[in-house]
């Protein structure tokens, strides 16, 4: 993972003859004239397996994936790379029209963020729906002033018939407007492939914006706050996991020991920090090993985890808070 003491906003695409990282030198500009690179905004409805995909195209598990919708709260960047291409994929925010909180808000931001500076779009549908025109799809986001190459990608298709995904791609390529419509199953890989090639096919031409032999930008701990987010959504039900946000306090690497990790989970309310806590502290306990199992998994250390939880009230209404947490689509790099 990249490392630095400053913040690296996602506002705007970076000059695709400068390299991002300060430690690293754009494979002296004698890249491969054939090589592609390119920005992929993937958006959709919440729930529709847009982190499925992704973490199957990047072949390891980046970002986050639970059965409620909303588990995707920040636009989460991932590097797929070949000795060819680049592809730097956004994961987004699912869309919702309604927006509860200044939380929703900001998130929505971010996704007409993604999709406004992505080189193409893939729209990720649940097979299993209704079908939808693509402006019912993204309500929320707002109109895009760039037609961008689209992809329409009908995911979970092995959960329906054959005879019924023939259906439903005939009614989505006559009234939506894309390119492209494949069906996948996300889950078991199934498409995944046929994805990648449509995403190359309209790729610009240009050196690779990243070393190819990172998976994100992202620091490590922020994968850490995620890992703790995810066995917040699969342990506690209703409205709590909602109400969570997950700060890493501290994150001390540690020669010869485990390293120390110290999290802060933020609730809105004294009731459920009660939940989270559980009697006797089992609830928040229990969180804490699930947590710290997939984290040493993921940074390949052990780890010792510590877990406290504050009460903020109103958080999620708070812009200024909210952009301290990293919801004003920049990335808070330690």
């Amino acid at each position: 993972m990249a490392s630095s003491s400053s913040f690296l906003s996602l506002s705007e695409k970076p000059d695709r003859n400068l390299a991002l990282l300060d430690d690293y030198e754009m494979e002296e500009r004698d890249f491969d004239p054939n090589h592609k690179s390119g920005y992929v905004a993937v958006v959709g409805k919440p729930n529709v397996g847009k982190s499925t995909l992704i973490n199957q195209m990047l072949g390891q598990k980046l970002s986050i994936v639970t059965d409620k919708p909303q588990t995707t709260r920040h636009r989460i960047l991932g590097i797929c790379s070949g000795p060819d291409h680049q592809i730097i994929l956004y994961d987004t925010p699912g869309v919702i029209e309604k927006k509860m909180h200044q939380l929703d808000s900001m998130m929505m931001k971010n996704v007409r963020s993604a999709a406004i500076n992505a080189d193409c779009v893939v729209v990720v549908v649940d097979a299993c729906k209704m079908p939808e025109k693509l402006d019912e799809v993204l309500a929320g986001v707002g109109e895009l002033k760039e037609k961008l190459p689209t992809l329409l990608v009908l995911n979970k298709r092995d959960l329906i018939k054959p005879g019924e995904i023939a259906k439903k791609l005939q009614w989505y390529e006559k009234f939506t407007d894309v390119d492209e419509v494949i069906p996948v199953s996300a889950k078991h890989g199934h498409g995944v492939d046929d994805v990648k090639d449509w995403i190359l096919s309209k790729l610009p031409l240009g050196p690779p914006y990243y070393p190819k032999d990172i998976a994100s930008e992202h620091p490590e701990r922020f994968f850490v706050g995620e890992i703790v987010r995810e066995k917040i959504f699969l342990q506690y039900k209703n409205e709590v996991p909602y109400a969570c946000q997950v700060n890493v306090v501290s994150y001390k690497s540690r020669p010869g020991a485990k390293d120390f990790i110290q999290v802060e989970v933020v609730v809105e309310k004294n009731s459920q920090k009660i939940i989270l806590i559980g009697k006797e502290g089992k609830a928040l306990k229990l969180l804490a090993t699930a947590a710290r199992l997939d984290i040493e998994d993921f940074l390949q250390k052990k780890v010792f985890l510590e877990v406290e939880v504050k009460v903020k009230e109103k958080w999620r209404q708070d812009e200024g808070l909210l952009k301290h947490y990293g919801y004003g689509g920049q990335i808070q790099v330690f």
